[in-house]
């Protein structure tokens, strides 16, 4: 064959990348394609910090593919009738794709197998590309995917995922198709980025696993709820658009061996769960997986106190406020802060939810959506009606405050445990300028649970 197509996705490296491997055995040239999928923008997922990470991760895929004699090729509009356009343009054969799991990727894979065929075209789906197992390559018996966790990591554990391959040495590229430039973020998303937001791009994502690997795998088990301690490896952006592979992530880790590497591991087999329970139950990305006739309360200065940080209690406001000035926040806290809107507050995890997707760099179908159903017990949790609280979690996991104080300047200059509970203070005492808390931890949990009873 003359010319294939890798058409990129999710996996916007070089590095152990089936989809160009795939594309480069297939012919002698190869058109490493980029879409800028209007139909992605349509559904509210073109954000400002997706769109600046996205924006960084495509300047570097192109920058690698230059230094190997190729280009990204990129085009604008839909994915398939651009696709299926460089494909008649070109004469290529064949196209490589990794398998998705929203049903968004289910639609775009049916979609482009239809359009190819019908010029005599094939298309070719790749599996563990996004994912370090294939979702449905492991499930319980008479059953088409794991429900619980524990049971879907003891296969998990067991299985030898394939050797991560290298970049190629060369990518020939056919001089005469078309392509746009890579686009700026402004292109891609309206609105501002968050300020602290993370640089995105293969090349900064190997940096910060090498780094990660070197510096923090090892006290990884012990330090990693430790929100002051920020000892997370901060890889998620870079697993979510595929800069980085899971596969090599989790042979390098384990290669490199400590004390922190099943803890670190079992982190990269939850994304695989929860990418399988998507792929087997799609509709979970906006509805209930386990529905307990819940009637969520509808207040929406609950929810603007929830969404700006403000709701009286430090650790909550503190990881909102991160989430605005990073797109990121801490995993202990998304926990904390999901428990608190769903089973404190009354409120639906779908409004929380996008409210996380328009915010994360990290925001996936498959992690965010089923991580809150999780807090909010209408998911996978086996302890669906558990509530968090967030001044137990709070001396746990920030006990000298710190946390707080760092991103809630109002809290700043009060010493030690007493920032997280600053009503208690004397009245000369107490910052002005922070709200009392707004709802009674012990009457949230009480509507929740008469709720659910």
């Amino acid at each position: 064959m003359d010319v294939s197509i890798a058409l990129f996705t999710a996996d916007l490296r070089l590095r152990d990348n089936p989809v160009l491997r795939g594309a480069l055995r297939s012919a002698r040239r190869v058109v490493p394609l980029f879409v800028v999928d209007r139909g992605i923008a349509a559904r509210g997922f073109a954000v400002p910090n997706r769109a600046a990470f996205l924006a960084d991760a495509l300047a570097e895929l192109d920058e690698a593919l230059r230094k190997r004699g190729g280009r990204l090729v990129v085009r604008h509009g839909d994915v398939v009738d651009e696709t299926a356009a460089v494909a008649a343009e070109t004469g290529a054969g064949e196209v490589h794709l990794a398998a998705g799991v929203s049903a968004y990727a289910d639609r775009r894979e049916r979609r482009l197998r239809a359009a190819l065929e019908q010029d005599g075209r094939a298309l070719t789906v790749h599996d563990a590309v996004l994912t370090v197992v294939p979702p449905g390559a492991l499930t319980p018996a008479g059953k088409d995917h794991f429900a619980v966790f524990t049971p879907y990591f003891r296969r998990w554990e067991g299985e030898s995922p394939r050797r991560p391959g290298p970049a190629p040495r060369e990518v020939p590229v056919p001089e005469d198709v078309r392509s746009e430039p890579p686009p700026e973020a402004a292109a891609l998303a309206s609105g501002e980025p968050s300020p602290g937001l993370p640089r995105g791009g293969e090349a900064t994502g190997q940096r910060r696993l090498a780094a990660w690997l070197r510096t923090g795998l090892e006290g990884y088990a012990r330090d990693s709820d430790d929100l002051a301690g920020d000892s997370t490896s901060r890889l998620s952006p870079y697993l979510h658009f595929g800069c980085l592979s899971p596969t090599e992530v989790v042979h390098r880790a384990r290669e490199r061996g400590g004390a922190g590497t099943d803890a670190f591991v079992r982190q990269l087999a939850w994304r695989d769960f929860h990418h399988q329970v998507l792929a087997a139950r799609p509709a979970a990305g906006h509805r209930d997986y386990r529905g307990h006739d819940d009637r969520w309360r509808k207040d929406r200065a609950a929810f603007d106190a929830w969404r700006e940080g403000r709701t009286g209690y430090p650790v909550v406001d503190a990881a909102m406020r991160q989430l605005l000035h990073e797109g990121w926040m801490h995993n202990r806290a998304r926990l904390l802060v999901a428990s608190f809107l769903t089973k404190t507050l009354y409120l639906d995890w779908r409004a929380g939810a996008r409210h996380f997707l328009a915010l994360l760099v990290d925001g996936d179908m498959a992690n965010n959506q089923l991580n809150w159903q999780w807090a909010a017990g209408t998911g996978t949790d086996t302890r669906p009606n558990r509530v968090l609280n967030p001044l137990s979690q709070a001396r746990r996991f920030d006990p000298r405050g710190d946390y707080v104080r760092r991103w809630v300047p109002e809290l700043a200059d009060i010493p030690g445990r007493a920032v997280h509970r600053p009503w208690r203070l004397p009245e000369g005492q107490r910052p002005a300028d922070y709200p009392p808390p707004m709802v009674d931890l012990t009457a949230g949990a009480e509507r929740f649970r008469d709720a659910r009873a």
